[in-house]
């Protein structure tokens, strides 16, 4: 059995189409590379392809083991190259999780501005509330906020994160004075249900001081863009993000709310299986978010004078 064989001949023919361009690409006949195929679909108990009178088609467990392949593939080629000492730039694919919100507006610009200068590296952008699975084998890196959940990943901050409250002025026109976090009690907040947080009570602190606040409200929703819609459009108090509530702080459409009291501190880290602790790609691109979140902080962080 070679297994590098394998996984080379399946990549081939998912790129080539058909098993006569993947023949004529290895110089051989059409014939053997059927046998190739077969014997290891054998040797699987799964059908990699789908065989119809013109194409073939991945099969869901061709892309799966398509996919991992890929992986193995590029991680062998940067290992030998990082042997050899060669300098060149780290090739293959990069695959990034992070979050819906923060991944449309901040993770994703940057991946575009990464991907600019390292035009060698192809990197896949995947969004979810949840972070997957490690086992699942779904992503080199993910963008998370909060101490990280799994102790099977290694972890590097990647930028501090303060969560502050807010709202906009048309809302704190017509609402009860808020003074002391018990005001909060009174007023229309606005929740995100994450996962199993606990919903109804924010924690804040000022100066080491702690309180836990309840809180209530009409409205809440799984996903942060929609609340922070929600706290523009004048429909409550929001606890977010700076990094969410930013731009629309420094513009004056919302602004803070007891900007002495902020939430628990959630940093943003950058999250990867250990097996990759020495990847030239992620390290890469954890060292780009670093600096590109370095630079973009000062624009990020609120004026409390606001």
């Amino acid at each position: 059995m070679d297994a590098m064989a394998d996984l080379t001949l399946v990549a081939s023919i998912a790129r080539c189409g058909s098993l006569t361009a993947t023949a004529q690409e290895q110089g051989v006949t059409t014939p053997a590379i059927s046998r190739r195929l077969a014997a290891l679909e054998q040797r699987l108990g799964v059908a990699l392809f789908a065989r119809t009178t013109r194409t073939l088609l991945l099969t869901p467990e061709g892309e799966r083991y398509l996919q991992a392949a890929r992986r193995i593939l590029d991680d062998i080629g940067e290992l030998e190259r990082s042997l050899r000492g060669s300098h060149a730039e780290p090739q293959g694919l990069l695959r990034v999780n992070a979050t819906f919100g923060f991944g449309r507006r901040h993770i994703a610009p940057a991946i575009a501005l990464f991907a600019a200068r390292h035009p060698q590296l192809s990197v896949q952008l995947s969004l979810t509330e949840r972070m997957p699975a490690p086992g699942e084998g779904s992503f080199d890196v993910s963008i998370r906020f909060g101490p990280p959940p799994d102790a099977r990943l290694c972890a590097q901050r990647i930028v501090h994160n303060r969560r502050i409250l807010c709202a906009a002025p048309a809302y704190l026109q017509q609402a009860a004075p808020i003074r002391q976090p018990q005001d909060l009690s009174r007023q229309q907040c606005l929740f995100v249900r994450e996962n199993d947080a606990v919903y109804g009570q924010w924690q804040l602190q000022c100066d080491g001081q702690q309180q836990r606040v309840r809180v209530s409200g009409r409205l809440s929703a799984n996903d942060g863009e929609s609340v922070v819609g929600w706290g523009l459009a004048g429909h409550g108090v929001m606890l977010r993000s700076e990094w969410d509530v930013g731009a629309a702080l420094g513009d004056g459409r919302l602004q803070r709310v007891l900007p002495q009291w902020q939430g628990t501190p959630a940093d943003i880290y950058a999250l990867y299986p250990p097996a990759l602790t020495l990847s030239a790609r992620v390290r890469l691109f954890v060292d780009f978010l670093c600096q590109h979140f370095a630079e973009a902080a000062t624009g990020a962080v609120t004026r409390d004078s606001k």
